[in-house]
């Protein structure tokens, strides 16, 4: 039998389909650091990003028989990401609505606790972080998926079902966004 590192994800996805679950084990280990920094990237929070990940592959497992060999599978698990971030964002505002419905029923109370770093390079890169989560998704996901995975626009296009040329302008108006937050801070 060929050793689980030897083989590419099409073969892996097999052996986990006929009861290896060590294979699974190796997908993760594969696609759990790129997975992470893109998570990351688009919630803007370490802690939350660690939770989407997990999510992440929990539902890629239970989702595997449907998974098509033919494509890329770290490109697959990002577009499962890519839906859980979506989750995420809606459950967050749902409870912001609720969050701030309380607010109004106590008027003065200042909820809002900003974050002080250690130092300016961790301002920076929080503002970053908070910049980049602030996009809408439509920008976020091509930029996140170019610059933390360095997927083509290509690839992109296949893993957002979008055309490349819609990739090539939503990551210049992300781009010109940010610039445009980051210069207002």
């Amino acid at each position: 039998m060929t050793d689980t590192n030897e083989r590419d994800d099409a073969a892996l996805v097999a052996a986990v389909l006929a009861g290896d679950q060590r294979a699974f084990t190796q997908l993760m280990r594969r696609n759990k650091d790129s997975l992470y920094r893109f998570v990351r990237g688009y919630v803007g929070d370490a802690s939350e990003a660690y939770d989407l990940v997990q999510e992440a592959f929990v539902a890629a497992w239970h989702a595997l028989p449907r998974y098509d060999r033919q494509r890329s599978f770290g490109i697959w698990l990002k577009r499962i990401a890519i839906n859980k971030c979506r989750d995420w964002r809606r459950r967050r505002a749902v409870r912001g609505f609720f969050y701030k419905a309380e607010d109004i029923n106590r008027p003065g109370l200042d909820i809002a606790q900003p974050i002080v770093s250690a130092n300016e390079r961790e301002d920076e890169l929080a503002s970053l972080d908070n910049a980049i989560a602030a996009l809408p998704s439509n920008l976020k996901e091509p930029l996140l998926l170019s610059l933390t995975e360095d997927m083509s626009h290509r690839d992109i296009a296949k893993a957002l079902g979008i055309t490349a040329k819609a990739v090539e302008v939503r990551i210049y108006r992300a781009k010109r966004a940010l610039t445009g937050a980051l210069a207002t801070r």
